[in-house]
């Protein structure tokens, strides 16, 4: 998927969660969602591109967000035989 078009879906549902008055519900609720609804290969995209300083358009609500939560969201290696 467009690594652009992660980071600007991510930053939505940033923006939805960022006006919650509890700031940490709100940043679970930006992983849980992501977590719960992206398939594991765009979690996957989406944190390698925040590492590798590709994601500069991510807001800093939303970085924080998948930062704090990158367990929860970072899939399982594949098993190997």
């Amino acid at each position: 998927m467009d690594e652009a078009n992660l980071i600007d879906m991510a930053n939505r549902i940033g923006d939805f969660f960022e006006s919650m008055p509890d700031h940490a519900e709100a940043l679970d609720g930006v992983a849980d969602h992501i977590r719960r609804f992206w398939e594991p290969r765009m979690r996957r995209q989406l944190i390698v591109a925040m590492d590798e300083g590709r994601a500069e358009e991510m807001t800093a609500f939303t970085r924080e967000a998948v930062t704090r939560n990158r367990e929860k969201l970072m899939p399982a290696a594949p098993a190997t035989a």
